[in-house]
């Protein structure tokens, strides 16, 4: 996660199912971020158990002025064209 950007003190682990409701590694990540900061994934299907969920998660974010990235996927809410495509998603959901 270096190479993309992040700081090795700020990365969140769960080592649950993410189907699991009770993640504490998301939890932490979640009440971390603060306005200007990016939650960044390897791939979508890390964050969320469900395309709901996942909306719901970065749905969340966007009021406190968090993006959101996908590295796999190459989303990107910071940008006209990520926020475009997580709206998509959002649609098929």
């Amino acid at each position: 996660m270096i190479s993309s950007g992040v700081d090795e003190r700020h990365i969140f682990e769960d080592n649950a199912s993410g189907s699991k409701d009770n993640r504490v590694g998301l939890a932490q990540a979640l009440e971390y971020f603060k306005e200007g900061d990016v939650l960044v994934v390897w791939k979508l299907d890390r964050l969320g158990h469900s395309l709901p969920h996942l909306i719901e998660i970065v749905s969340h974010l966007k009021p406190k002025g968090v993006g959101f990235k996908s590295l796999t996927e190459g989303m990107d809410t910071s940008s006209p064209s990520g926020e475009l495509l997580f709206h998509v998603f959002g649609t098929l959901a």
